[in-house]
């Protein structure tokens, strides 16, 4: 069952609102729920980082260990796939 949901908008919001349902050939309601539903079933960067976050904690590497090892990662990645050519 769906929620039904009452919002205040200011007017320059409002006006917004209509103009880009408009855009999209949507009624402004629809345009809304659809704002609304995409907004909270997105991830946060935080969110995605914080495995990442918590494994670069535990593993007890300084901010320069860190770093060597991704550059090191990245010139790596780099070499592959710059092979150097036979003269």
């Amino acid at each position: 069952m769906a929620t039904q949901l009452h919002l205040s908008l200011t007017p320059d919001a409002e006006a917004r609102l209509i103009a880009k349902a408009k855009a999209c050939g949507e009624e402004p309601e629809r345009h809304a729920e659809k704002l609304l539903s995409s907004a909270l079933m997105s991830t946060s960067l935080d969110e995605v980082l914080a495995s990442f976050r918590q494994a670069v904690s535990d593993s007890g590497m300084s901010d320069d260990e860190l770093d060597s090892f991704y550059e090191g990662l990245r010139d790596k990645v780099w070499q592959e796939s710059h092979p150097k050519k036979s003269a």
